[in-house]
């Protein structure tokens, strides 16, 4: 017999309610204004609360910009997921997720707060952890499965994975500068397919033969 599951009461939806609020205000100005220009207060107004209340919630607007970076990450993995769940095979839904995922890092809000502010106003090491629980680990457990079926033959996958992740990095920082932007999506997207084609069976028995060749001197 399954317990009920206590409903919430009136304090702890207004107490959500105000934190979501703050997040929503937080997101839409750090956006816009910068994490440096952001004001207290000028959160706490959009929000529609007071100072008490955001201190309440958070430390400090460190802690709510930090706060914003793994919403904002966690929506990210929610929508490469949707956009990738109905694929049977796992070659499809890494290409669709990496394309879903750049996609993401085009938008303004995204490249400015996670891109290009969170790793300065957290710390290197902060910022990592947030991209480890999200979407390194989507990405991690496309790579697992995809050695665990046989279609990567490579012993360190993590080390191959943050190649990988280095490299979709490097295409959402460029894409902003792109006078065509999808042709350049495509292109990244082109030459991580030809990394990891490298490391398929077919490739890896190949590379052994053309070694085979080469030492009896054929």
């Amino acid at each position: 017999m399954n317990e009920a599951v206590p409903e919430k009461t009136r304090r702890e939806e207004y107490t959500e309610a105000t934190r979501q609020g703050l997040l929503a205000a937080g997101r839409d100005i750090f956006a816009r204004e910068g994490y440096q220009a952001a004001g207290i207060e000028a959160i706490s107004r959009a929000a529609r609360v007071t100072r008490g209340a955001f201190y309440h919630h958070f430390d400090d607007k460190k802690a709510l910009f930090d706060a914003v970076v793994v919403a904002m990450q966690a929506e990210a993995v929610t929508r490469v997921n949707e956009k990738s769940r109905g694929q049977r095979k796992v070659w499809d839904r890494l290409f669709i997720g990496i394309d879903a995922y750049l996609d993401v890092c085009f938008e303004p809000a995204y490249r400015r707060i996670v891109i290009q502010e969170a790793p300065a106003v957290l710390g290197s090491k902060r910022f990592d952890e947030i991209e480890e629980a999200y979407p390194m680990a989507l990405l991690m457990a496309s790579m697992k499965a995809l050695q665990r079926d046989g279609e990567l033959v490579f012993e360190d996958i993590n080390l191959l994975g943050r190649m990988v992740d280095a490299m979709i990095c490097k295409v959402a920082l460029m894409l902003p500068q792109a006078k065509e932007p999808q042709a350049m999506k495509a292109r990244g997207r082109e030459i991580i397919a030809a990394l990891l084609a490298g490391f398929r069976p077919g490739a890896r028995a190949k590379r052994g033969a053309d070694k085979s060749g080469h030492a009896s001197g054929r």
